[in-house]
């Protein structure tokens, strides 16, 4: 197949960029569509690098910058990091490059798990780079109070989604292992705190069993990109009734992506390849 170069500009209206280390923001692509139909969307998996969890600094925010260029010559007005990992990582460099760019990140909502706790325990189910992160251990700092927070590093988790493969027994036996730290542990409550994760949601709340909640954040993310982009007061593009255009981009093998679109999110869309 072939690929896109990066430069590559489109004559397109304003649309939401969003962009991932792969396919696991999805699931926040799914939360924009759902609350805003008729904007345009453009999302970039950059699958050949997935995932960033166990990068380095410096190589996720290379790696954001660059796809949030792309993103911007291709027309985005607002930008949404689907990645808890990059927004950790990258956001403020974002923000600091495009300063007249909104920029919506997406992290650990360690306050309203903290709140929704029954005993005080609380699971955060990430990858190691989140975990590590400065912009992590200030939200412990701020919102954990005397609750405590078990941090779970996923190891392997969002590679194994990645793959798109949800069915497979080796994803299964991963989940469980991960979820039995967190029995072990206590918690009574549970943040997904990758974007990835919800996707399989419903083989993580069969391992946790019936008495731990979950919790995850891709709708509070999408009413902030929403007010970010009612800001904006862009007229709408599609006719009413008519959903907006979902454009699909990967750096690597764009058949994951389109498969999972298809199957998951029930979206007749072909994700391309693009180089960045």
């Amino acid at each position: 197949m072939n690929a896109l170069p990066s430069e590559s500009i489109a004559c397109k209206p304003p649309f939401i960029g969003v962009f991932d280390s792969g396919v696991g923001g999805l699931t926040v692509l799914r939360a924009l569509r759902h609350l805003m139909p008729d904007v345009p969307l453009q999302y970039v998996a950059d699958t050949a690098n997935a995932p960033y969890g166990e990068r380095d600094s410096d190589f996720i925010a290379a790696r954001s910058l660059a796809i949030a260029q792309h993103l911007v010559q291709q027309g985005a007005a607002l930008l949404v990091v689907a990645c808890n990992t990059a927004t950790a990582h990258a956001v403020e460099a974002l923000r600091r490059t495009w300063p007249e760019l909104p920029v919506v990140g997406i992290e650990p909502g360690i306050k309203p798990a903290v709140a929704a706790s029954r005993n005080g325990r609380v699971g955060v189910m990430a990858t190691t780079a989140t975990l590590t992160s400065a912009r992590y251990q200030e939200l412990l700092k701020a919102h954990a109070g005397p609750a405590h927070i078990v941090g779970q590093a996923c190891t392997g988790l969002a590679h194994g989604i990645e793959s798109a493969q949800l069915d497979a027994p080796e994803l299964d036996r991963l989940i469980a292992r991960h979820c039995a730290a967190l029995i072990d542990a206590g918690v009574d409550t549970v943040l997904l705190g990758c974007t990835h994760y919800p996707l399989v949601q419903d083989r993580i709340a069969r391992h946790l069993g019936p008495d731990v909640q979950l919790l995850n954040i891709e709708d509070a993310v999408a009413r902030q990109a929403q007010r970010c982009w009612q800001a904006l007061a862009f007229e709408p593009e599609a006719a009413p009734g008519s959903p907006a255009s979902i454009e699909l981009e990967s750096t690597g093998d764009p058949a994951p992506l389109t498969r999972l679109a298809q199957q998951a999110l029930h979206w007749p869309v072909q994700a391309r390849q693009v180089l960045i």
